[in-house]
Formats: C-alpha cells, structure tokens, sequence
C-alpha cells in the first residue's frame, strides 16, 4: 500500500467543542451561482495552456470547481487526518467548509468582520482587501475514512466505493509517510498565494477539534497572469507541458473519462476522483544530461515542443514511425508510455504544480512536480498508467515519487446546501 490511509491521532472531541468553534468562525451562507466556469487543456505531467477566465469562480455547481476551472498560478493543498469519532461532528466540518468556501471564492471573508476584542477573529485577515484571484476550493475523502486499519470508522464502511481503491505500491516508490494517505483533502488554488494560503488557513481552523493537519504542499503552476494566450507553459524539466492531452471543454470526454457515474455509489455521481502524487526531479542530474537525451527520455524535441520526428508542436504523435529501422520515438519514451494509445484508451485530467520546498541534505533542490489529476475511476486510469511508466519511463531515472494519496471528491452543492451531505445524512 502507498500509506493512503491515514492514521488518526488520539483525542477527544465533544459535539459542543466543535460546534463551539464553528460559531466563534461565525461562519454564514453567502450568494454564488452556477457552476465552475471554463476548463483547462491539461498536460503530461501536469496542467496545460490557460484559457481566459473570470477574477471570480463560483462555489456552488453540479461539479465541484477546481477540477475542470483553468489553471490558477498558485497551489495550497492540505490533507488532514480525523480525531473524532462521530460521524455528525465530520459532516459539521463539511458543513461549515461549505459555507466558508463559498464566501472566500466570493472574495468576501468566512464571516462578516467584527471589532470584539474579546473573541478570537472570525477570519484570520491577511486575505482583507485583496481580490478572489480565481480561488476555487475543492474538497476530497481518503479510502480511510471508510475504513482504517479494519475499523469501520463511521459506519460508512458500505458507502464506500469500489473506485476509492489505495493505491499499489509501485515500482521505485519512496513514499514517506508524513507525505501520504489522509482522511480529508483541500485543494485551493488561485492566482494570488496569500489568497490561497488563507483559504487552506481558515478551513483547517473551522475543523479544529474534528481534524488535525498531516501534510501540507504548496505550489506554482507555469502559467502567466498576464496573458490568457500565452504559449505552452513548460515544466522544471524545461519541456512544454500541455500539448496533447485530455482537453476539459469535450463534455464527451470528460463524461467518459472524469465524472464518476451510475457505477458507483449515488452521493458520487457527478463526482471525480483525484490522485495527487509528489514527485521529486533530481534536477542537478537533469541538468547535466545531455540535449539528445533528454528529448528522447521525454519524446519531443525541448525548444519547439514537436514530437520527434515532427516540425510543429501540435504535429501528430506517431508511434509507428521508424528511422533506419529504429523507431523515432523511443519504446520507453515518456510521451509513448503515457499516452492513451498504449495504455488501452486511459485518459485522466492532469492537473499539477511545480513546488520547491528548499535543501535537501546532501544541499541539492527538494524540487519538482506535485502531481494531480482527476478521473472516473483511478484503477483503470492512473494506476494502469503509472504501472507502465514505473516499469519502462526513461525518465524514471530522475524522477523519486516521495508522496501519494487518493481521494474520492463528490459532486458540486446547490447555494445554501453542503458538499458530502448525501454521502453523510442518507
């Protein structure tokens, strides 16, 4: 196992503690419409071209936001692990995040501003003045939730779904604990960091008492604020990320490939399942790698972005196509391994940030790619992939997965309802 399932810390959490700390936030409902606008073209190992987009992403929608909105500049995720044993004072977390997201994606703060000096503030401030960014907050469910260490938890063991899976231990794997798994998950992305920050900041407040924090990423995405036509953005590899895959404006595609549907549970039509995987380059080695070697350990040539063997960017990838009886692009090419082609028609939504989270020891970059994307069902999509690429990926030599997890994010809410309350009151 990849250490999805979080391990609970000891405590003790009354109802009257959470319910306390939810009415000191003083969180209250707050007007949205719609759903998520927009949607992102989504590349290898992450998130592709932006497409323009509004400064204000709803919360509420049939969807969730932040799985098909375009691709903000920043990136704060948490994954928290449950200290509780009631399932009504979880289901109270989703309950106040709802409500407190919709305000924060609104640009407005968790609750209305007061000047008592006695309480705690209602919102911890440092987001006042500064606009929404495009904030979209996005909520998940671990597999152990459901089920941890053979407890079932919260008497949801039956709700859980069969797509909700912990994810294998692959091949090379280094995955640390303190890096995985956990019981809920907040993706909050937007095109300011401090927005971001506060909106992960101000959540894991509200669940004070429920949850507690297990990991924590930041990230920086490839895009440019200042230009919605920009070209390609490029990964800390130095390679265009984004050209050839799943694209969110095909609604076909993204009901084949994204929403969950009547296979599974009801509370989770609609909704998506998110791999998130953090993975170290070695960028020092990288660096020293020679140009031809690059190009053929990815598949395309590093300035232009055309696959090898073509002229433009957007050429077609052709497979099939050989040299002097060797074939153009490798058999252990990333683009080759990756693509649907050989992975019986596996698509997923990619969407990832690059991070730097300082020194290593021996002083070289922690650096590299926080790994997400979103798909109907992981064991058919991710995991098939990620079988492949850990077996034969030319890249794999300076690639170290250090981070893995798995979360079941249920559909979107109507304004003044909750995200998960299906799966929580039914």
């Amino acid at each position: 196992m990849t250490g999805d399932g979080g391990q609970p810390r000891s405590g003790r959490v009354t109802r009257r503690t959470f319910l306390a700390g939810a009415a000191g936030a003083g969180v209250g409902l707050a007007a949205g419409i719609g759903g998520a606008a927009g949607v992102a073209r989504t590349g290898v190992f992450g998130e592709g071209q932006k497409h323009a987009a509004p400064p204000t992403v709803p919360f509420w929608g049939a969807h969730q936001a932040g799985i098909t909105t375009p691709v903000q500049d920043r990136l704060q995720f948490a994954a928290l692990d449950l200290i509780t044993s009631r399932r009504e004072d979880v289901a109270g977390v989703f309950r106040a995040w709802s409500q407190a997201a919709s305000r924060m994606c609104a640009g407005q703060p968790v609750a209305d501003l007061n000047s008592d000096p006695v309480p705690p503030p209602p919102d911890t401030g440092e987001a006042v003045g500064l606009a929404p960014a495009r904030l979209t907050i996005t909520f998940g469910i671990g597999p152990s939730l459901f089920s941890n260490n053979g407890e079932d938890r919260y008497q949801l063991a039956s709700r859980r779904p069969s797509a909700l899976a912990d994810l294998p231990l692959f091949r090379n794997d280094a995955l640390e604990a303190a890096r995985s798994g956990g019981d809920l998950a907040i993706q909050a992305c937007a095109d300011d960091p401090q927005v971001a920050f506060h909106a992960v900041r101000n959540l894991v407040r509200l669940a004070h008492g429920v949850a507690v924090p297990r990991w924590y990423q930041t990230g920086f995405g490839r895009t440019s604020s200042t230009s919605a036509s920009q070209e390609t953005p490029r990964n800390l590899m130095g390679f265009k990320d984004g050209t050839n895959n799943i694209s969110g404006d095909d609604a076909g595609l993204m009901e084949q490939f994204v929403w969950a549907g009547e296979e599974g549970p009801s509370w989770m039509q609609g909704g998506s399942y998110l791999v998130a995987r953090r993975i170290r380059i070695r960028l020092e080695a990288w660096d020293r790698d020679s140009l031809g070697s690059q190009e053929t350990r990815v598949g395309r040539h590093k300035v232009s972005g055309a696959p090898l063997g073509g002229v433009h960017e957007t050429d077609a990838v052709d497979l099939n196509a050989t040299e002097n009886g060797q074939l153009i692009i490798p058999a252990q090419s990333h683009i080759r391994l990756a693509s649907h082609a050989t992975n019986s028609g596996a698509r997923m939504l990619r969407r990832g940030y690059s991070f730097l989270d300082g020194l290593d020891p021996a002083g070289e970059a922690d650096a590299g790619l926080f790994f997400i994307c979103y798909q109907r069902d992981p064991r058919s999509q991710f995991v098939r992939i990620q079988e492949q690429l850990a077996e034969q990926d030319a890249l794999n030599l300076y690639l170290i997965h250090t981070g893995s997890a798995v979360f079941a994010c249920p559909p979107g809410a109507r304004e003044g309802d909750w995200i998960g309350r299906s799966l929580f009151e039914s």
